[in-house]
């Protein structure tokens, strides 16, 4: 019995030490994706938009596009080879005119097939036919012309790729910027935590010393508790800001920005909109209204003849296939000459014609756009950086009017409220130089982007 107990004992405790075994450690699923997800790197600015650039899942999306609108150039082209055809043909047939023509070409005509019984009531024949065809275009004005729209298109799809490029490089600077901007503002929400938590320790020493009321504790330790919940999501964000630039990266990483904010330079106005012209979505925009253009003159080569010249080699057999009991050749030249389709062309040119003009005016459209938002981004730039020297003005004015409310306060002289108010206020100014900088620097981006110019201003290969 006791034994029993005993054995019993042993079972209950190795059964409580496998729970908490499977409490701990729950299963190697979960812990994988926990992993995967907490994995973090450190990278510089320029090592993380270089990354983007070669492994950017839209950057690789429009490359692909590109390298397939190369291929497309080469299918244009193709229309101006030649083409050559074979072809393996069987045949059987009692109609006396293909009767004769299979046994001709079969060469096997003898003076009994001019029997007139047989040529009018041939027996059943069969023809093995063997041939290779080929054909020469030789003026054809719509595949020359069809050539050199896929050409630009290519050039086009290029110089959107370039625009890509740029665009995710901006994207990813941003985003570093934003991770560099939570860093600073963490720094700033933690000072005022630090002074939240002193100005609790002086409440509570003024309450003991019988120079406070309780009330300003409680309001003091409110005060703490807020600055606490202000860290906890200037954590949050910081948190957010290093997994948007993973996803740019194109990883389940977060990735931590190793260095501080790079100053990129600031030019002239016209400098940045001379460059601008070489941006390469205004560039592809370009090549694809002279592209509208040529299609108009496509459509007008429909009222041209197509020129050509072929030939084929032919062998027949009546008993095997790919014989040669007969062989014979053609040689050919050709025009083919449309001269009427029900007005078809007249309305595709008067189509073309209208999209053409479209496509002119949608350019110059977007040329003023681009003008205006490099105009825009410059003022912001005036904007944010004097912005950014008042606030630095400001913070300044905020900590010695906090440093003077807390020495009136701590000698009785100024109420918790007004000591509050004052840290309220230099929190703010705190925050606030951290934003403008931010604000600054990302305006400066934004108008390198605008001009095509970021990615050299930035020395990084464009």
């Amino acid at each position: 019995m006791n034994m029993l107990v005993h054995h019993s004992s042993k079972l209950v405790i190795v059964i409580i030490v496998i729970a908490v075994v499977v409490f701990l450690h729950p299963p190697l699923h979960t812990c994988a994706w926990g992993q995967e997800n907490n994995v973090e790197r450190q990278m510089t600015i320029i090592q993380a938009i270089r990354s983007a650039l070669l492994d950017n899942h839209e950057i690789r999306a429009m490359k692909s596009s590109s390298m397939a609108q190369g291929s497309e150039v080469g299918v244009a082209r193709s229309y101006l080879l030649p083409k050559v055809n074979f072809e393996e043909r069987y045949s059987r047939t009692t109609n006396p005119t293909y009767a004769f023509m299979d046994r001709l070409n079969q060469e096997r005509i003898t003076q009994q097939d001019f029997n007139p019984d047989l040529l009018n009531h041939p027996d059943a024949i069969g023809d093995y036919q063997t041939s290779v065809t080929i054909e020469q275009p030789v003026f054809i004005r719509k595949a020359f012309i069809g050539l050199d729209i896929s050409k630009k298109e290519a050039l086009a799809k290029d110089d959107e790729l370039k625009r890509k490029r740029e665009e995710v490089a901006f994207q990813v600077f941003r985003a570093c910027l934003m991770i560099i901007s939570a860093k600073e503002y963490i720094k700033a929400v933690q000072q005022g935590v630090d002074d939240a938590k002193e100005h609790l320790r002086v409440a509570n020493l003024r309450y003991n010393n019988n120079l406070g009321q309780y009330s300003d504790t409680l309001r003091a330790s409110t005060a703490l508790m807020d600055a606490q919940q202000k860290r906890n999501s200037a954590d949050k964000n910081l948190t957010l800001a290093k997994r948007t630039l993973g996803l740019l990266l194109s990883t389940s990483e977060t990735i931590d920005v190793a260095d501080n904010a790079i100053e990129l330079p600031f030019k002239d106005l016209p400098i940045y909109v001379k460059a601008a012209e070489s941006r390469g979505d205004i560039r592809a925009a370009q090549l694809r209204q002279e592209n509208a253009y040529q299609n108009v003159r496509m459509v007008e080569s429909g009222y041209l003849p197509y020129l050509g010249v072929g030939g084929s080699y032919q062998f027949n057999d009546h008993d095997r296939p790919f014989g040669s009991e007969g062989d014979s050749w053609l040689a050919m030249a050709f025009l083919r000459w449309d001269l009427f389709d029900g007005t078809k062309r007249e309305y595709e040119r008067a189509k073309a014609k209208h999209l053409a003009s479209q496509a002119t005016e949608q350019l110059a459209a977007y040329k003023q756009g681009v003008s205006y938002r490099i105009a825009e981004a410059y003022m912001d730039v005036e904007e944010a950086r004097k912005n950014s020297e008042l606030a630095r003005e400001s913070l300044k004015t905020a900590e010695e009017g906090a440093r003077l409310v807390r020495l009136r306060y701590e000698n009785g002289l100024m109420s918790l409220s007004d000591l509050l108010s004052a840290q309220t206020s230099l929190e703010q100014a705190r925050a606030g130089l951290v934003a403008r900088e931010n604000a600054y620097r990302l305006a400066v981006a934004t108008l390198s982007f605008e001009s095509g110019t970021i990615l050299k201003d930035l020395n990084v290969e464009g």
